[in-house]
């Protein structure tokens, strides 16, 4: 009760915003060191050095690297920045940062600012000290970050200062990547390669760097900052170990895209401010399905820069949600029974020259470039299906995939009603036409007509295309979006190498012989790969069934399919494109079980802990106000029904028992590596963990409110 007062009476310590003073265009930016600003400040030769390193990928020349700094410097200065950061993306799948005083003193009593071109380069922060898989062991500590000269460095503002952040990769002494920026640039770099040969044998010959781009949708549920420390589940695992079903939840189906609740709304509009100021281009902001539940999305960037927004996007939700009094929760599934949290990855392709390479246009029948293009995606979705999946998996995960706000374990495409007829008649000896979307009336004379898509769209794909480029729905709400870049990225360069070695050898270099060639191709490709499309819904049964008959993979847990990321084909596709080494490979592949092992291992102490330490005690002592309550009504002559009391025990005694089975499973050892510790945990722990939780959410049911322990469901998800 003090926790509900508390939320209800909750005032808002934060100076409104003035939003009419400073318009949103006039803050976009304002906090990056970006084209503009470095066109001001330096010098023009230096300036087409560096835009030459970001447009095209060309190497940086380091000469200019002291000229940067400086400017940098100055720039970060007059914004009141004390202190530079490297920020980098350790394997953890969280932001680090190392701060360093531009401070430095002069010998004489006083001190000078300095930021040299050494400085901005390179840093130095512990190599031991992250996860690396055994690259790094614990007596060697050296490991090196790098400036990402593609990602424009920042200030980050803070309530008593500023801070200069620039974007680093992180390798160890070796030279090997320790996080998931490194990849994720290579993999970019790869794709480039590959699509340039493609975008040759149809003549455009302009090298414009072809980069993959992303436009990443964030889910999030927003609790108060007392309920969310009243839940040590919460608190130390992200999710919701216990809690019984609320009476309601989200069956009317009243929350999505319903009126944002004030609170909220503030707390939306101040983020969007605090992007604003990052260069980040937020677009919508939404109600979500569940209740407490909402989404933020950014329009399409750079997959590289993309990555760096969506990583400061997680970290400004959380930080601005505390100035509102709530949590922002990114775990996938922080409530049993209602939908979880996604991230859906928005992917592409193009360039400055050719724009997006995966719009089909008006009439795609006869778009032969972006067929080629997006049968080299249809192929390496079918051949690498199991990465895909290897590249979502998590602990947290695994309670969202297969459910229905999230697509199945099974990765499939939808192409749609156009794109499937287009590869129909291809498959039959050629595309003739495509499918018209024609006009929407709705028989209203004051609403206009509208033009109508040829498709309709699937919500329960896990890889649909919608209109110009590819959804991948599986990607997790709390996970970093370079692990799906690189597989995604890497995979179509391996299919974009495919098509364009078949292509050269069949035209010879001609291009008169392009259209049967591509003809070929694309027949070769959807006949061997069609077993792939899938347009239906992704939730039945049946297509459980007939995924099984086509030989689709169900991977259906973490432990299932992470250890694709040891298999033969997968090592020679990241080796080949130079993307991971093998034993770069091995090191993801090793901490991911790893932390997965770690994820389930905390959630099973704290069952146990929460059981006994706050549930049983709850219980105990409401079945003690029972038979009191029996004891005396039989003293004074009252006979009194006793089911409730008999209830009561049954479920204090399945509680105790289910509690002492979890204890036992969770204390096995002698597993094969952490592999077999993987699945002994999600095979074993994680059912004997429901178990205790079937018990106590029956006891959540019966033991009066004023003695049960931890904020519900219906207080945390509908108080706001």
């Amino acid at each position: 009760m003090a926790a509900i007062s508390a939320v209800t009476n909750w005032q808002t310590t934060a100076a409104p915003l003035n939003f009419v003073e400073t318009p949103a265009k006039d803050l976009f930016g304002a906090n990056v060191f970006s084209r503009t600003v470095m066109q001001e400040r330096l010098p023009k030769p230096v300036f087409k050095s560096l835009q030459k390193t970001i447009e095209s990928g060309a190497k940086l020349d380091p000469a200019v690297a002291d000229i940067v700094a400086s400017a940098m410097k100055d720039w970060a200065i007059e914004k009141g920045a004390t202190h530079y950061a490297h920020v980098f993306f350790p394997l953890t799948g969280l932001t680090a940062e190392k701060h360093d005083s531009f401070l430095s003193p002069d010998g004489e009593g006083g001190a000078i600012l300095e930021f040299s071109g050494k400085q901005l380069i390179q840093g130095e922060p512990d190599g031991s000290s992250f996860p690396s898989g055994g690259i790094r062991a614990t007596f060697e500590a050296r490991g090196y970050t790098i400036w990402d000269v593609t990602s424009p460095a920042y200030i980050l503002e803070n309530a008593n200062g500023t801070t200069l952040c620039i974007p680093t990769a992180f390798v160890s002494w070796t030279g090997e990547a320790l996080d998931k920026k490194t990849p994720l640039l290579r993999s970019m770099q790869a794709l480039n390669g590959q699509a340039q040969r493609i975008l040759m044998l149809f003549g455009k010959t302009d090298g414009a760097f072809v980069s993959a781009t992303a436009g990443p949708e964030q889910e999030y549920f927003l609790i108060d900052r007392h309920f969310y420390f009243a839940r040590p589940d919460l608190l130390a695992a992200g999710r919701t170990l216990f809690g019984a079903k609320p009476p309601k939840g989200q069956e009317f189906e009243d929350h999505y895209f319903g009126a944002i609740p004030e609170r909220v709304l503030a707390f939306m509009l101040d983020v969007e401010r605090e992007l604003y100021k990052l260069g980040i281009p937020v677009k919508t902001r939404h109600n979500e399905v569940a209740p407490g539940q909402y989404e933020i999305a950014p329009i399409f960037e750079s997959a590289n820069l993309a990555n760096d927004h969506q990583q400061l996007t997680m970290i400004t939700l959380k930080r601005v949600a505390e100035k509102y009094g709530m949590a922002c929760l990114t775990q996938e599934k922080p409530f049993a029974g209602v939908n979880g949290s996604g991230k859906h990855v928005n992917w592409s392709l193009g360039s400055k020259t050719q724009g997006n390479l995966l719009d089909p246009g008006d009439n795609p029948h006869s778009n032969a470039q972006f067929l080629v293009f997006c049968a080299a995606v249809i192929r390496a979705v079918n051949k690498y299906q199991g990465l895909l999946r290897a590249v979502v998996a998590s602990a947290s995960n695994d309670h969202r995939l297969g459910a229905n706000e999230a697509p199945p374990a099974i990765i499939s495409i939808f192409l749609g009603d156009q794109l499937t007829d287009v590869f129909e008649q291809i498959k039959k000896g050629g595309a003739k036409s495509s499918l018209s979307g024609g006009t929407l009336t709705v028989g209203v004379d004051v609403l206009p007509p509208l033009p109508k898509d040829a498709g309709d769209r699937n919500r329960t794909s896990p890889f649909a295309f919608t209109g110009n480029r590819f959804e991948f729905r599986a990607v997790g709400a709390s996970q970093s979006i370079a692990g799906p870049l690189v597989a995604m990225n890497t995979i179509v360069a391996e299919s974009l190498d495919f098509c364009a070695t078949k292509l050269e050898k069949a035209t010879g270099g001609k291009p008169e012989g392009l259209h049967a060639a591509v003809q070929g191709l694309l027949t070769e490709i959807i006949n061997e790969n069609g077993r792939i499309v899938f347009n239906g819904n992704g939730y039945s049964a049946e297509w459980h069934a007939e995924a099984e008959e086509r030989g689709l993979l169900n991977l259906k847990t973490a432990a299932d399919s992470l250890p694709v990321l040891g298999a033969n084909e997968v090592r020679d596709l990241f080796e080949k494109y130079e993307v991971l080494t093998p034993r770069e490979l091995q090191s993801r592949l090793d901490i991911y079980l790893e932390q997965y092992c770690k994820s389930v291992c905390v959630e099973a102490k704290l069952t146990v802990e929460m059981a006994k330490t706050m549930i049983f005690p709850a219980a105990v002592r409401y079945q003690n106000e029972l038979a009191s309550t029996c004891a005396n009504l039989k003293f004074v002559g009252y006979e009194f029904d006793t089911n409730t009391l008999d209830t009561m025990t049954s479920l204090v005694r399945s509680l105790q028992d289910s509690v002492a089975a979890l204890e036992k499973t969770l204390a096995h050892h002698g597993h094969d590596g952490v592999l077999g510790e993987a699945r002994h945990l999600c095979e074993s722990v994680l059912p004997a963990m429901l178990v205790v939780r079937e018990a106590a959410d029956e006891l959540e049911g019966i033991v009066a409110d004023d003695l049960w322990p931890l904020p519900t469901y219906q207080e945390m998800l509908f108080i706001k």
